[in-house]
C-alpha cells in the first residue's frame, strides 16, 4: 500500500457527487463527460450502470493518456428502478410527476455503477452499488409542490434523498450513498485494490 495517493479526476459536474468526495479530504477535480449515455439495447439495470459508468471514465481518461502521473477517473452513473423499468432523469415538470406517481407508497430499487480508471497503465475496475428505497404515499398536491421546487429535475427518479426528497422517503436498506450517486465503500475497495488508500 502506497502512501502518495494519484491525482484524481472525477468524471461528472453533480454537485452530490463532488460533495460526497469532498468528505474523504482528497485533492481532486472535476470535469465533466461528454460521453454518450444512451443504451438502444435491453440489458439489466447493472450492466445499464456500469456501462455508462466506464463510458464516463474513458472519455476523461482519454484526455490524460499521454502523462506519466499516477492519475486516477472515476466516472458514476445512477438510477431508479421500479418493477424493471429504469427511470433515470425527467425530461419535464410532467414527466417528474409522472414518475413519482409511479413511485409513491411503493419499493424501488437504487443502481450506482462506479468505474476507476488508472493511467498510465489503463487498469480499469468497474461495478455497481445496489440499494432500497421505500417512499411514503403522496398525494397530487404534495407531488406538484415538489416538483415546481425545481429539486427534481436533475435527478434520476425524479428525487433527490439528500434534500427536500429525504421528506418523501420512509426507509432505505442498503448503502444511503448508493443513492446519493456515489457509492464510497465501493471506491475505497477500488482504491485498495490499486495500492492506493483512502485515509
Amino acid at each position: 500500500m502506497t502512501t502518495t495517493n494519484p491525482d484524481i479526476v472525477l468524471a461528472s459536474g453533480s454537485p452530490r457527487r463532488k460533495e460526497l468526495l469532498s468528505t474523504l479530504g482528497l485533492p481532486f477535480r472535476a470535469e465533466v463527460s461528454d460521453a454518450d449515455e444512451h443504451i438502444a439495447e435491453q440489458i439489466p439495470p447493472s450492466a445499464f450502470v456500469e456501462t455508462l459508468a466506464r463510458r464516463k471514465a474513458s472519455a476523461i481518461a482519454a484526455k490524460y493518456q499521454a502523462t506519466q502521473r499516477d492519475t486516477v477517473i472515476i466516472g458514476a452513473d445512477t438510477i431508479v428502478v421500479l418493477d424493471g423499468q429504469i427511470l433515470g432523469k425527467p425530461t419535464s415538470e410532467a414527466h417528474a410527476e409522472d414518475m413519482l406517481t409511479m413511485l409513491q407508497g411503493r419499493t424501488h430499487e437504487v443502481y450506482t455503477g462506479l468505474c476507476v480508471w488508472r493511467i498510465p497503465d489503463a487498469r480499469t475496475l468497474v461495478s455497481h452499488s445496489r440499494t432500497e428505497v421505500t417512499m411514503r404515499p403522496l398525494i397530487r398536491e404534495e407531488i406538484t409542490r415538489y416538483v415546481k421546487s425545481g429539486e427534481p429535475m436533475d435527478k434520476a427518479g425524479a428525487y433527490a434523498i439528500q434534500g427536500l426528497g429525504s421528506t418523501l422517503v420512509t426507509g432505505i436498506h442498503g448503502d444511503y450513498f448508493t443513492v446519493v450517486g456515489l457509492p464510497l465503500y465501493l471506491l475505497a475497495d477500488f482504491f485498495r485494490q490499486l495500492g492506493w488508500s483512502i485515509f
